[in-house]
Formats: C-alpha cells, structure tokens, sequence
C-alpha cells in the first residue's frame, strides 16, 4: 500500500496517460487498458484504495471530473450535426431510452433477483453510455460520420437522463412505499430538473455573453469556463442530487450553438483535459473495488443479466425506437451493439446503493457488483468489437490513412494522382474554382469551399485524411492552416511547402517558425515544384531491396530530384520533410519526383505530336 498521498496521485495520473499511450501504440482499446491497469494496481496487488485513501474529498472528485467531462463532450453538440440525423437521435434519446429503462427494469428483477423497486432505479441509471466510454472508441474506431454521430449524441445526452430516471424512480418508490405520502417530494422533483436545466442555459448564455462583449481577457477564459461548469454543476447538485450533470449538458450545449470564436479555440484544450480527467477517474474506480466484488461478478444471476442486457434489451430499444428513422439495417446493428458503460454508471451506482440500503432496501448491496459487471463486460466486449463490426458492416473508413490537400495547382494535381495510384485517398480544397480547374481537368477529387470556413467545418468528411498538405502560393495562408489544424491532425501529420525566398535566399521567419512541418526540401518551395512539373519532371518509384540500399539510391539520385514520400510494405505512409527521422530500409518504396531520362523524353515527344495531328 502506497503511503504517501501525494506519489498516489501522481500514480493515478501517470498510470491512465500510460494507459492511453499503450492502447494507442498497440491498437487496443484504451478503457480496456485502463480497466486492467486499475484493477491491477488496486484490488489485485492492494498498491492503492484511492476510496479509502482520498476520504471525504474521493466523491466530490469523481463528481467534479464527470461534470467537466460531461461538459467537454457537450460542448461539441453542435444543432448543424442533426442534418438528417435528428429523428433517429431524438427517437433513441427518447422512445430508446424509455423502452430501455422498462426492459432493463424487468431483466434486473427476473434475472438479477432485484426488488421491483431496486429494478427500477438501477433499470434507469444503466440506459446511459456516456463520453467517458464512447469518446475513446469512436476515436479508435473510425467510423463513419452518421454512426459516429449518432452514438456521440447519444452517449452525452442519455447520460443526464439516466441519471434523472434513477431519481425519478426512487421518488416514485418513496411515494408509493410512504404511510403517509405526500407528492411535494415529487413535484420538488420536476421543479429541481428544470431549474437545473434552465440554470445551465442561462450559465451558458451569460458566459458566451461576457466572452462576445469583452468582458473576461482572452487569458482567463479557459480557467473561467471551468470555474463556471463547477458552480453550474454544483449548485444545481446541491438543489437535488445528480441534476447538476443536466445543468453542466445544458450549459455546454447552449455554448456550442452561439458560435462563439473563442469556444472553438478552448475545443482541443478542454479535449485534452477531459481526456487525463478520463484516464485518472477511469484509474480511481476501478482501483477503489474490492476482490469481493471482482470475484461476484462471475455469479449466474450477474452473467445472465449482463448478457441479456447486451444481446437483448440494447437492440431491441435501438430497433423498436428507430423504427421509420432512415437508418439502414447496419447501422441500427452497429448501434444496437455498442453501448459501453462507464463513469457515470459506476459513480451514480454506488449513491444509489447507499440511499437504498438506507431505506431498507437490503438486495441494494449488490448494486455496486452489477453494475461493474456491466461495465467491465460491455467495456471489453464492445472495446474489442467495434473495429471488427464496423468493417464488416461497411461502416468504418477502411484504406490507407488519406491525405487532404489544400491549395490546386499543377504540383499538387500529379502528386495527389501519384498518391491515388497506390490507393491513398485524397482530396483538394480550394476556394478557386478557376484554380480548381486543373484537378477537375485530371479527375481528382476535388472541394469546392474555403478551407478555414466553417462551412467546411460542418461539410467536408475528413475522417479519412490522417495527413494534411498546405501547398498554396500564400505562405502565411499556409502557415495559419497548418495552426489550425495542428490540434485534430497531430503536429507530426501536417505539412507546408517551404517558405524559402530565393531572392533573399532566406526564409521569413514566422511563417517558417509557425504552422507545419516544412515538406520535402527547405530550399524547394511551391514555384520549384510547379517549374519542375511544366519542365516535364516525372513521378518514380523505386524499390529498396537487399540488392540495392537507399545508400545507393541516394548517391544515384541528382541533385534536382526531390524525394516526395515513401510507401513502408505495411501500407503506411511517409512524407519527406526538413524534420524527417526515418531512414527507409527494405521493401520500402519511395516516390521522388525527378527529370525524365532521354527515353521518357521521346515517348512524351512523340504523344504530343500524335495528339497535334
């Protein structure tokens, strides 16, 4: 056991981020990684019992994380992302969510062996998902954007609904079960959902107002956001338990549909956030468990409900809810199949089970089992399947990693025909449609809207494109691309022709210090490149064998060759740049762009003879 407060939450942390490291290095998935690692160091080698450890603050932390996350995940819900997809969702958030809470309620009492009134609170609580869960895996996952779309609406959603089930249900026992009842309580109920619902509008009306007038400086607007969801989550938590998630979903949401710049910068920084808060809670509740419970989560009755949960009441609330939606048979299956539980579930679950115990409710302690069988099983079983489901109903973006293009002209046409060739997928963004000419010509794919626009934003699918290539003929524009984008594409994955002023022989200094990796060569810009191409400079792979090394290539090679990119034989892609570390080994394929030797030279000659005639 770990005695020192201080070095157990540095473990907390260190070991989630570990966590989310490995699963990102193996391709597992991460809330599985986590899951382990927690249990490991917790209930199985007795390291750390965060729960005992933290004392009193252990809840109220677990609290505030989830309302942070809660809010994170809703700030991304933009109303433009319902385009056609808002009857399903607002069906499965609904009518789903309610058949769910009914058949979930009656499995809990039949299988699980549950008083009707347990069934009924803990049938309400385990319709939610939840970012916590959901988030990690559409990011492994790479679904397409409609599946994506719908499981990350609904896993924010439900989550506050499921929550507010649980405590409508348990309102309605204690009426039903009073000698004396008395619908105050009730009433009290209803009124406390929507203050906390109208709180957390006016939360988020009043926080976008300040920012849009000027009222809060640009370097306290992130830790004010913050210190907002806490009092918004808060003081409608202490107004009526587990409300508080409505008030922080309901502020996040009214922040995303202002169309506030500022929001939108804070995204990836609030993203980063939740993603450690995931990891260390993640960490925390599964370490706090104890062997007892571990152990009864193999139990006949906890197995046979969990399975039932997972193979029956799931699909059945997504078909019967979906029903007349639009959504194709697959979809409803990928759909009807993913519902991992999570942090909420557990958090909600052990409250739950203390106020029923309290109340006399003795089948209540066996709350805290159920519901990390539930979470365990549905983690590890959707975790490692929905890769797998999604190829085979045709709903991932399967292929090599893509490539967006930014910026049509003659270079950026033959290298995005080059990339095709060895089925890259690829596109190019421009504004021209008189640049985008030459790409329409060629019969690349093509879009037809500013890059930084926010119509793009909502438009283009880029789920596909892991790189991004910023090659038009203004640097700064270039540079202020690669910025923007850096945060979702990763700094190692966007690029920019060099900035390289061959008149002061010299790069400006903060469009080459800003942005992307500079591509290729630093002393070969943009006009280089389209020269070389109306100089008839041609494209050419060459295979690195044990015959012949890289070594060899590279002293062959003139000094007016420029080496584009190389093709690793697992399908991964490599673009040369200035920053390039990676030297090509065998069964390596690189692509350059060189002069024709005096063969290829004829063969041109002769074809724009023939096509003269």
């Amino acid at each position: 056991m770990v005695n020192s407060l201080l070095f157990e939450i540095m473990l907390v942390f260190f070991l989630g981020i570990g966590s989310q490291w490995v699963a990102w290095r193996y391709r597992m998935p991460a809330i599985v990684v986590m899951a382990v690692t927690g249990l490991l160091i917790g209930p199985i080698f007795g390291f750390i019992n965060p729960e005992e450890d933290f004392g009193g603050l252990y809840h109220p932390i677990i609290s505030v994380a989830v309302a942070i996350i809660l809010f994170e995940g809703s700030l991304n819900l933009s109303f433009k992302e319902l385009r056609g997809l808002g009857k399903p969702i607002f069906r499965i958030s609904t009518v789903g969510a309610f058949i769910a809470w009914i058949l979930g309620s009656l499995t809990a009492h039949y299988i699980a062996g549950l008083s009707w009134a347990v069934a009924f609170v803990i049938g309400g609580l385990f319709i939610v998902t939840g970012p916590t869960v959901i988030m990690p895996l559409l990011r492994q996952s790479k679904l397409k954007p409609r599946p994506a779309k719908i499981l990350k609406w609904e896993g924010i959603i439900v989550d506050p609904i499921g929550a507010l089930l649980a405590v409508f249900a348990f309102e309605i026992i204690a009426y039903l079960t009073a000698n004396d009842p008395d619908g105050s309580t009730l009433l009290m109920f209803f009124a406390a959902s929507l203050f906390a619902a109208i709180f957390g509008w006016l939360c988020g009306k009043g926080i976008g107002w300040m920012f849009e007038t000027g009222y809060i400086p640009e370097f306290l607007k992130s830790p004010a956001v913050f210190t907002v969801v806490i009092l918004c989550f808060t003081i409608a938590d202490e107004v009526m338990h587990e409300t508080g998630l409505l008030s922080v979903t309901a502020m996040g949401i009214t922040l995303a549909n202002m169309g506030i710049s500022s929001v939108a910068d804070m995204r990836h920084f609030k993203e980063n956030i939740s993603i450690l808060l995931i990891s260390a809670i993640f960490i925390m509740l599964t370490a706090s468990l104890q062997v007892e419970t571990i152990l009864e989560i193999f139990s006949p009755n906890i197995i046979g409900y969990v399975v039932l949960m997972m193979f029956l009441v799931r699909p059945l609330s997504i078909f019967l809810s979906t029903i007349g939606t639009g959504l194709t048979i697959n979809e409803k299956l990928l759909v009807g199949w993913i519902a991992p539980r999570g942090i909420v579930a557990l958090t909600v679950s052990s409250y739950f089970a203390s106020i029923l115990l309290e109340a006399g409710y003795e089948d209540a302690s066996i709350l805290t089992t159920l519901t990390f069988g539930l979470v365990f099983f549905t983690v590890l079983a959707h975790g490692f399947s929905i890769g797998w489901l999604a190829k085979k109903l045709n709903l991932s973006m399967e292929g090599r990693p893509g490539t967006l293009i930014v910026g049509s002209n003659v270079f950026t046409v033959e290298l995005a025909k080059s990339l095709a060739k060895v089925n890259v997928p690829i596109i190019i963004v421009d504004h021209s449609w008189e640049r985008l000419k030459v790409a329409r010509e060629a019969g690349v794919p093509f879009y037809h809207e500013e890059m930084l626009s926010e119509q793009t934003e909502y438009h283009l699918d880029t789920i596909p494109y892991e790189y991004l290539i910023a090659a038009t003929e203004s640097r700064s524009y270039n540079s202020l691309v690669c910025t923007t984008f850096m945060p979702e594409y990763g700094r190692t994955n966007v690029f920019k022709v060099s900035p390289y002023d061959k008149i002061y022989g010299t790069t400006t200094e903060i469009v080459s210090k800003v942005g992307g990796r500079i591509l290729f060569k630093k002393e070969v810009n943009l006009e280089d490149l389209i020269n070389k191409i109306n100089q008839g400079y041609v494209f050419r792979q060459t295979t690195i064998t044990d015959q012949y090394s890289y070594k060899q290539y590279r002293e062959e090679a003139d000094d007016e060759t420029v080496f584009l990119y190389l093709i690793r034989p697992s399908g991964q892609i490599k673009f040369y740049s200035e920053e390039m570390r990676t030297v090509p080994s065998t069964g390596d394929i690189i692509v350059s762009l060189m002069p024709r030797t005096k063969e290829q030279a004829k063969i041109q000659a002769r074809l724009e003879n023939e096509k003269e005639d």
